[in-house]
């Protein structure tokens, strides 16, 4: 199973867990980046950002290159939970995947209070194989390898 990891971390949460989950599954790994300035520093002013975002449908810009996403049968989708929903530099990437035929999975973190996380995001894709998801918070890092391990392995089953 080829497998692409894409993630985006605000404040470096995500992209810890990316870290273990990439060890756990040795995917190749695609840090997603917008443009410097799109969001602030400050929790606050960023959920304010991200919800003119979702009102306007006007989504944050990638500024990473995608590979061809086709050559994977399996893309795992690292994100951080803002006000229950997908942060929107991932709902960008999401967009990509339209057409993509392997299976999608969410992995995302949160402050403890994941919302409807991951029937947001597979109502992103309602054509694309989504399977179930692994939701931690910072708290939960320091213990995260047997957590991403019972996760993996259920999925490559």
């Amino acid at each position: 199973m080829k497998t692409l990891l894409v993630d985006y971390s605000w404040s470096n949460t995500t992209a810890q867990l990316a870290t273990v989950v990439q060890q756990v599954t040795g995917a190749e790994r695609l840090d997603l980046t917008v443009a410097k300035g799109t969001f602030s520093n400050d929790m606050y002013a960023t959920s304010d950002v991200a919800q003119q975002q979702l009102a306007s449908g006007d989504l944050p810009a990638l500024t990473t290159p995608l590979p061809d996403l086709n050559q994977y049968t399996c893309i795992l989708v690292g994100g951080p939970v803002w006000s229950g929903h997908v942060a929107t530099p991932v709902r960008q990437f999401l967009r990509q995947l339209q057409n993509y035929t392997g299976t999608v999975a969410p992995f995302y973190t949160s402050a403890g209070t994941p919302g409807d996380y991951e029937a947001d995001f597979a109502s992103l894709m309602p054509q694309v194989s989504v399977a179930t998801g692994l939701g931690l918070t910072a708290s939960d890092l320091p213990n995260a390898q047997s957590q991403v391990m019972a996760w993996w392995e259920k999925m490559a089953h």
